[in-house]
């Protein structure tokens, strides 16, 4: 029985004092092998064009001064991202990435990591980040405070946007199906129309928002070098 309207969501299935909700992260490992076939299927075509337009962005986000093979681990993310959010359209698979234990884990290193690197290497750079171009030489020391706060509250901004995106969709989903058995026949009907729609809107969002997280990311870790 449900606590509250969140409890759903609550990684509590435990089989031999395991919580298996969290395997649905590693779900999409089982699509690798297709990726592995001799001749390249529709899809592997589709996907390596993915990864390769991904690639031309990120490289032009983080610029020539970047190292190599830099966007591949914000394309990782990416393709994490994108498999746990589809996984979780499912029935009766848990979405990691509506959960902050997930998004702020991975947030959180990746622009600790950014900072010491920027810091510790261009410690000047950083400093002209925290005053914009043209600001008034009055308005200089409140301008260090708000990009300061707003520099440290990334992680915090990138972890609540996916999880919150990823909850709001399958709280509605959910709160519809509910009133399902109270419902009239013909009442019915519109509903699961209106689920229908909801899932392809989700499935949307599940691409912007594993999208917006990398990118997100790539644009933070730009301003480091």
């Amino acid at each position: 029985m449900m606590t509250n309207l969140f409890s759903t969501f609550d990684p509590s299935t435990n089989i031999f004092n395991l919580s298996l909700n969290w395997s649905s992260t590693l779900l999409g490992i089982l699509l690798i092998p297709c990726m592995f076939w001799l001749m390249p299927s529709r899809f592997n075509i589709i996907w390596n064009k993915m990864n390769l337009t991904l690639h031309n962005e990120f490289k032009t986000l983080l610029g020539s001064k970047s190292f190599n093979g830099t966007t591949f681990i914000f394309i990782s993310i990416f393709i994490m991202m994108l498999f746990n959010n589809f996984m979780g359209l499912f029935p009766y698979i848990f979405t990691s990435t509506s959960h902050l234990t997930l998004t702020f884990s991975i947030a959180l290193p990746m622009w600790m990591s950014s900072m010491l690197f920027g810091w510790i290497n261009n410690t000047n750079h950083m400093f002209t980040h925290l005053v914009p171009q043209g600001t008034p030489p009055a308005l200089m020391s409140f301008m260090v405070i708000i990009e300061t706060i707003s520099n440290v509250i990334r992680p915090g901004t990138l972890a609540v946007r996916l999880a919150a995106n990823m909850i709001a969709g399958h709280l509605l989903l959910t709160l519809m199906g509910n009133t399902g058995p109270s419902m009239a026949m013909n009442m019915i009907y519109m509903l699961i129309f209106g689920q229908m729609l909801l899932l392809i809107l989700e499935s949307a969002v599940a691409m912007i928002q594993a999208y917006v997280f990398s990118i997100l990311s790539t644009l933070y870790s730009s301003e480091v070098y």
